[in-house]
Order: C-alpha cells, then sequence, then structure tokens
C-alpha cells in the first residue's frame, strides 16, 4: 500500500513513535516520501527531539507536523490524554517542496516569506499546499492571498496547531521544532489530491443584498440594519432554532449571487463576532462587501452531521473509487463539544470511503477551499483525500 497511519496512546512519546513507525513501516515496506505526524501536549518535554526522532526511524523523507488539543488517528478522536497519530505517504512521481513561513508587519499589512520562488512557473503540476500554522504567530490568509495569485484553483489544506496558549504551540519540519510563523508542503505531481469542505450550517430566513459594509463590518441588509433584520427573524423561528441564535448566530456570504434561490452548501460560512445594539451594525469574521447576497446560518449537531454525510455521499458520486488516504482538520468546537457520540468526523469518513489511512487534529482554525477558493474556516471539518496513483 503507498499509505500507512498508526496511532498511540501511550504515556511516553518515545514508545508512541517506536511502535507507530513499526507499523508503518511494516506495511509501506520502503522508506517514505512524505510523513505527517501530530502530537498532544501532554508529550511536551519531547518536542525538541520527537521530529528528528521519528524521520531518523524511518529512514528518511519529509516530515511535517503540528500539535494539537484532540489528535485524530485512524477512526478516532484522542480528546483526552497523551496521543500521537503518525501518516506516512509514498507518492510516486511526485516532487515536494517544503517550506518555513516568516511573518511581518508592514505598512502594506501583514506580509510572509519563505514560499518556493517558482510556485507560479510550475503551477499546473500542482496537486495541493499542506500548511500548517502556528495560531499566535502566524497570519494564514496572507498566504492565502499570495497562493491565491500563484496557484488558482490549487487547493489549500491544513489547520492551525492547537491545545497551547502562547508559546506553547509547536511546528515540525524534517528534523526541527518550530515555534513560531507557518510550515507546509508543495505537493506536484504524483497522486491526486480530492478534497471535501464541511462547514455545517444552515441558512434560516430570507437571503439579502448587503447595502452598506466596511471591510468586515456591516451597516445595512436591503436597507436595514442586521439588528434589525435578526430581530424580525428571530420572532419567525421556532422554539428550537431560536435557542440555537442566543447560542451563536453566522452569516453566509452567497458563493453565487446569480442563483434563484439559495439552499445550504451555497454559502461561505463567516462568524458572526458581535452586534453593536446602538448602531445594529454586524461584525463579521472576515470581509463582506456591498453588493454580496448573505443569509443568516445556524449550527448545531444535527447539522453538521448532515451536512458532512450529504459531501461524503456527494463525492462518492463524482468519485466511485475509494480514496486510498485522508487528513482531517476538525475545528476543536467539533467532537464531544458539538456531537452526541465520540469520534464523529473521522468514524463518518471511515465509515463512507474506508477503511483507509487517516491522522489529523482538532484545529485552531482550518484550511480549505469553498467554491474554489481556500479560506480559512472555523467551526468546520477540512478533508484532504488522496488517490493511490497518479493521475
Amino acid at each position: 500500500m503507498p499509505f500507512a497511519a498508526a496511532a498511540s496512546e501511550k504515556n511516553s512519546l518515545s514508545t508512541a513513535i517506536q511502535e507507530t513507525v513499526q507499523m508503518i513501516s511494516g506495511e509501506l515496506g520502503r522508506v517514505p516520501d512524505l510523513t505527517i505526524a501530530f502530537v498532544s501536549q501532554h508529550h511536551a518535554k519531547n518536542f525538541p527531539s520527537m521530529a528528528a526522532s521519528i524521520v531518523d526511524r524511518l529512514g528518511g523523507g519529509i516530515l511535517l507536523g503540528c500539535t494539537g488539543e484532540t489528535i485524530i488517528g485512524g477512526h478516532r478522536e484522542y480528546e483526552e490524554g497523551p496521543a500521537f497519530s503518525l501518516w506516512c505517504g509514498v507518492l510516486p512521481g511526485a516532487d515536494l517542496v517544503p517550506f518555513q513561513l516568516e511573518f511581518a508587519e508592514t505598512p502594506d499589512g501583514f506580509m510572509c516569506s519563505g514560499l518556493p520562488d517558482d510556485l507560479g512557473a510550475r503551477a499546473t503540476e500542482t496537486r495541493a499546499v499542506l500548511l500548517l500554522g502556528e495560531p499566535f504567530s502566524s497570519v494564514p490568509q496572507s498566504v492565502l492571498d499570495l497562493l491565491a495569485d500563484e496557484l488558482p484553483d490549487v487547493p489549500v489544506i491544513g489547520g492551525m496547531a492547537s491545545g497551547g496558549n502562547p508559546g506553547e504551540n509547536r511546528l515540525f519540519l524534517n528534523h526541527q521544532e518550530i515555534h513560531q510563523g507557518a510550515v507546509g508542503v508543495v505537493l506536484r505531481g504524483g497522486p491526486q489530491v480530492r478534497t471535501v469542505v464541511s462547514q455545517g450550517c444552515r441558512p434560516i430566513g430570507a437571503p439579502f443584498v448587503v447595502t452598506k459594509a466596511e471591510r468586515n463590518v456591516v451597516y445595512e441588509l436591503g436597507g436595514s440594519t442586521p439588528m434589525q433584520r435578526l430581530q424580525d427573524l428571530f420572532q419567525l423561528l421556532p422554539p428550537r432554532d431560536q435557542k440555537l441564535v442566543e447560542g451563536g448566530i453566522h452569516i453566509g456570504i452567497a458563493l453565487n449571487e446569480y442563483q434563484e434561490s439559495f439552499h445550504r452548501g451555497d454559502f461561505l460560512i463567516l462568524n458572526v463576532v458581535g452586534i453593536d445594539k446602538k448602531s445594529g451594525a454586524l461584525k463579521a469574521g472576515g470581509v463582506v462587501r456591498v453588493g454580496q447576497t448573505v443569509q443568516f446560518q445556524i449550527r448545531d449537531g444535527e447539522t453538521a452531521d448532515a451536512d458532512l454525510k450529504r459531501l461524503l455521499e456527494r463525492h462518492s458520486s463524482i468519485y466511485p473509487h475509494l480514496p486510498a488516504a485522508s487528513l482531517l482538520f476538525s475545528c476543536n468546537g467539533r467532537g464531544s463539544r458539538m456531537f452526541s457520540a465520540p469520534d464523529h468526523d473521522a468514524g463518518l469518513i471511515q465509515s463512507r470511503l474506508g477503511p483507509l489511512p487517516l491522522a489529523g487534529i482538532f484545529a485552531q482554525g482550518e484550511l480549505g477551499p469553498v467554491g474554489g477558493k481556500n479560506y480559512i474556516h472555523g467551526f468546520t471539518a477540512s478533508i484532504a483525500l488522496f488517490e493511490e496513483e497518479a493521475v
């Protein structure tokens, strides 16, 4: 098999690495081209030597990794206790380009440096970009903006490390332990990489055109304040939906403003950061422009479950061959905090597309494409699905 994955709950990171490497090496039968490692904060004292230990035991290859509040491996989501998850792939015909990013604030905004120089020249060969960031010292949107220019239509999959306070999260690249910024790898050639990004929301009420806005602050929806629109809508909702609104409301930007009607999956979901009671304005978790069509959204476990099932079924109908492996980046607000049963996202992927080697984390922000454009999300399950052979 070209892919293999294993996870361990051992208290000793050295033992966890030893047993997962042994399992993976036995399945692969050769040195992997790409290894991705995820580790919980319980193993913090061993972070400095972790990456080198993994690469040396595997015999080489490129390693990428980060810490996570919850570690995903196989069909499990390890939300408590120590956990370590290792994912390896042999990628025939692939050219893998690792990189490390640094960020700096300039008069024109935050800028990143460290991306490969030849991105645009080899855009047609690029399958995907895997990106992991440290949430307190990186600005992923600046990376996505650059990649949108250099690699249009190329998916960027990954997430922000989680589980630690500022200074506690870690990234890993080859033999290095990295404290800040971001790391990643450009995948050129080799197996195709598909994506499934489940935002898990459903629209409520009617869509409105944004008639007044400035960056991420919306002042008017169809000539009335967002607060007034939401108050009018709230009175019409059933009690269950009213409770969901009280627990947190979201706003969706229509991906295609020319549709006659809008349904679940037709929006880019943004968190509502706050509503100013005095002005009635809404502050969103992303830029909203005048002329865009938006609709209020709600999210709960039932909606998120149905949305992920729908998207996995849709993927299976489009690509009848099962994927060979998967990486999963779920929000740290999912898992047992959202669903009634544990291991929801990983288990659902395995039941619909597996069994397959799978690893990932609960992230503090998930990266993935919606409507052909890459975004950083919240409360999302962002999934990379690797085909077995080069296309």
